[in-house]
């Protein structure tokens, strides 16, 4: 685990987590493979699992079955400090991937683009601008469905569970961005036990919420 890294990402392959490990630190400069070991007796059989470190931040791979199919309900966004780094990671993602959104300009980044590699794992690419981040990869929670509407509740649950947290800013839907409600999440930063989250609001049509196939780890004393 990275130094003060208590939150890890988990992701859930059938049989890629290997591949998709070695994509990623290929991808990602500042990246490594830091584990590889194989779990036996488990209720999906001989399972791999990987450990990686992805601009500075810990991730874990497994492949264990086609039991949970990722999803862009969580996602994750990377701060990127120039128009062409974004770019540049936009044509590798989008190789047998699909675009969420076009890369463009967007009023709140002059280049952007959210993209769902071939992998089933989704990438939000911004372009920070003159905005410090001092986290490169940031893990964004959409709450779709039965569950849209309720990302301000689920942050204060969260933020009072962890010591070391707080919410951050805080954009909402106006009067008249129907199908979302006004008042509820368009875009929230928070900080649970010291690492950067987002989360958001969408009302729209999705075939997708929350599931196993990405969870976090707890790293606990």
């Amino acid at each position: 685990m990275t130094a003060n890294q208590k939150i890890t990402p988990h992701l859930w392959f059938d049989t890629e987590a290997k591949p998709a490990a070695g994509f990623y630190t290929s991808v990602f400069s500042d990246s490594r493979i830091k584990r590889t070991v194989q779990l036996h007796n488990t209720p999906s059989g001989s399972v791999d699992l990987l450990t990686v470190e992805l601009l500075g931040q810990e991730f874990s791979l497994i492949s264990a079955g086609p039991y949970f199919k990722i999803n862009p309900s969580l996602s994750f966004l990377v701060a990127c400090t120039s128009k062409t780094e974004v770019d540049v990671l936009w044509a590798r993602f989008s190789q047998g991937g699909k675009a969420l959104m076009e890369l463009g300009e967007y009023p709140f980044s002059a280049r952007y683009g959210w993209v769902q590699d071939k992998y089933g794992v989704s990438w939000q690419l911004m372009f920070m601008g003159d905005r410090p981040s001092r986290q490169r990869i940031t893990p964004t929670l959409m709450f779709t469905g039965k569950v849209s509407g309720q990302a301000e509740e689920a942050l204060g649950f969260y933020t009072s569970v962890f010591p070391n947290s707080h919410l951050g800013e805080i954009s909402r839907y106006n009067e008249g961005e129907q199908p979302d409600p006004a008042g509820t999440i368009r875009h929230a930063s928070f900080t649970l036990a010291g690492q950067e989250f987002a989360a958001m609001d969408s009302a729209r049509e999705h075939s997708f919420g929350f599931n196993e196939a990405v969870s976090l780890i707890i790293h606990c004393d």
